[in-house]
């Protein structure tokens, strides 16, 4: 939609903007210690509708990394979109999501290639949740053959001043 005016969850956007630390964590093989990373992310606005998250890390294996995140709103299909970036991959992940009834928890749907390298498609979640002033969590689940969802990733993040 052209011309689109601010909506109340394009404000709830603008709660990600500023400069943020972040450490993490990622499950690893049986057997393995989970893989751990910390990074630093910067949000900014786009204009009042989009917010564009850019981050730098270490990869587990203490390689660099570095991400980008669209999110926006579209007030006509009542649903977040977005998309993510990261340079260890090919892939992008397109997202739709929903905000819960609190105005806590944005949870974004995507699909993408299954990480047990079998060559099929999987369906994951990454959940933004609003812990606090200055502090959310970015948890990555990944859908199970029986459908149930468990967590691959977590990261935590915290503003700085």
């Amino acid at each position: 939609m052209m011309n689109s005016e601010p909506h109340a969850m394009h404000r709830w956007l603008q709660q990600l903007i500023g400069d943020w630390t972040s450490s993490s964590s990622c499950d690893a093989p049986p057997g393995e210690p989970a893989g751990q990373s910390v990074g630093t992310e910067r949000g900014r606005a786009l204009g009042d509708l989009w917010v564009i998250l850019e981050g730098t890390g270490t990869m587990p294996d203490g390689g660099a990394a570095r991400m980008q995140m669209t999110l926006g709103y579209d007030p006509e299909q009542n649903v977040f979109l977005g998309t993510w970036v990261g340079s260890m991959m090919s892939h992008m992940w397109v997202y739709r999501g929903t905000l819960d009834d609190d105005q806590k928890v944005l949870t974004l749907e995507t699909e993408g290639p299954s990480f047990q390298g079998d060559g099929k498609t999987a369906r994951y979640r990454d959940v933004i949740t609003l812990v606090g002033p200055g502090e959310r969590t970015l948890t990555s689940f990944s859908q199970q053959p029986d459908g149930s969802w468990s967590q691959i990733m977590q990261a935590k993040y915290t503003k700085t001043p």
